[in-house]
């Protein structure tokens, strides 16, 4: 079981909840991509010169809110809808070729702020539920050996 799923059952979301609610956000909630895509278009166009009204930003925003979704899977495929963006809002497409070189430390980032959406996200809906069992940190076992240890210890 990864960490953040283990994390957050230690921080008292239910383990249903959890084994639901993570894959989903990793193929919907991909908070940390569309940002990015936001970003970087905004970014090329300034780098271009092209001025974006307020109304052609929120509508970019909006493509890259759908288009985004369901491209964790895929290797680079920010690349791929970045370009689409560009070229269906008139922008050049030459300026991928600015982000390209930064790309592989801002995709650390983005999957950063994914994870930590989702992980929101699962607290959020067990909240809702009235499933939410917060318990302190400090009393709970930091791994499945440690809790194996400490019971072992106590007996």
């Amino acid at each position: 079981m990864p960490d953040a799923m283990l994390r957050l059952i230690q921080f008292g979301v239910p383990r249903k909840i959890v084994s639901l609610v993570l894959p989903l956000g990793y193929s919907f909630n991909l908070d940390g991509s569309t940002l990015y895509l936001a970003i970087a278009s905004v970014f090329i166009a300034q780098a271009a010169g092209v001025h974006l009204s307020l109304s052609q930003q929120l509508l970019m925003l909006l493509t890259l809110m759908l288009t985004s979704k369901g491209m964790a899977g895929v290797p680079r495929a920010s690349q791929v809808v970045l370009a689409g963006t560009l070229v269906m809002f008139g922008l050049p497409l030459e300026g991928v070729i600015l982000i390209i070189g930064i790309d592989g430390l801002l995709d650390m980032a983005r999957t950063m702020v994914n994870l930590v959406g989702n992980c929101l996200a699962a607290a959020v809906v067990a909240r809702w539920e009235g499933e939410f069992n917060h318990r302190e940190t400090e009393a709970q076992p930091r791994s499945p050996a440690a809790a194996t240890t400490r019971r072992v210890v106590r007996n």
